[in-house]
């Protein structure tokens, strides 16, 4: 089997992490606990997700002038992912997200930096780039013109794209159309296309009228082929450590199968398995499974 060509076009931030035992008050000075700080942004989670699970990678997105760039740069470097297309945008921060954690529950402030500088006119100075792609794969954490420009500059080659809608916002019919799968949860579906949310996952999968991939967090998630056959992958039972990360190791693992090309019952439950046990460890990019050990753990949940 030849290795999947994986291009991610997306966010590169850096997590602060502050944890503390009571959230302070407007004006009010506390004593946290600890602060440690991660590499992610969704673009960046999902392209450490493809490597980890045995794809080449290339990143397209932008990071600042200032050291957090080179953190990101190292750690994405170190995972084997090209990082010769991450532009550095002068006079401009890398984008981070600023967490508090109390009592498991978290307050999150994303500042985005660099990663709205991200124009759709890079991403079609890059052409080759994605013509050479077995897949690419897209989020929302940069701006909206910049993702509509690469599902269209990507369908015009013949690639296919995965949509992860995150954040979630209302896109045109038209550009659901050229996607060859969208992967939201149940909230982001409803708000991206419109729908109301129904009584059941089916009934709502039923309405969307393209392939999709329906995450459900520990219920697994939901699916449609593009010939319209349904189904749902269960969740597996873990002793769940961090949910971070979950979701952008899910669309990693089912762009590498389908990219090897597996069907999308088998891609789905690959992307089960990966995401279930990414929640075992602390961290998003961290906590993320090599192949070996999603293959073994499938093993394993079959006997």
């Amino acid at each position: 089997m030849s290795q999947a060509k994986i291009t991610v076009i997306g966010s590169l931030n850096i997590d602060m992490v502050t944890e503390t035992d009571v959230m302070p008050n407007q004006g009010e000075t506390l004593i946290g606990n600890a602060f440690s700080s991660f590499t992610g942004g969704k673009g960046a989670n999902q392209a450490v997700a493809c490597a980890r699970l045995g794809a080449a990678v290339t990143m397209l997105g932008c990071v600042g002038e200032d050291t957090m760039a080179q953190q990101l740069r190292d750690a994405l470097g170190a995972e084997g992912i090209d990082m010769q297309y991450v532009k550095t945008v002068p006079h401009q921060a890398t984008g981070i997200a600023a967490i508090t954690v109390t009592e498991g529950d978290n307050r999150i402030i994303v500042i985005p930096g660099a990663n709205h500088c991200l124009l759709p006119e890079d991403v079609l100075a890059l052409k080759d780039v994605i013509a050479a792609s077995d897949m690419v794969m897209l989020q929302h954490e940069i701006p909206l013109e910049t993702v509509e420009a690469s599902i269209r500059l990507a369908y015009s080659l013949g690639v296919p794209v995965i949509l992860n809608p995150a954040p979630a916002v209302r896109l045109p019919e038209e550009l659901l159309a050229q996607l060859h799968l969208i992967t939201p949860n149940e909230f982001e579906l409803a708000i991206v296309t419109g729908l109301e949310r129904q009584t059941t996952p089916e009934s709502l999968l039923e309405q969307y009228p393209h392939p999709i991939v329906m995450t459900a967090g520990s219920n697994g998630a939901y699916y449609k082929a593009a010939e319209g056959t349904q189904g749902h992958v269960t969740g597996h039972k873990v002793e769940v450590v961090d949910t971070t990360g979950a979701g952008d190791t899910f669309n990693g693992a089912l762009a590498v199968k389908l990219s090897e090309g597996a069907a999308l019952e088998e891609a789905v439950q690959f992307a089960v398995a990966a995401s279930a046990l990414s929640v075992t460890k602390l961290g998003a990019q961290s906590g993320m499974p090599l192949r070996k050990d999603v293959e073994a753990f499938i093993q394993q949940a079959s006997h």
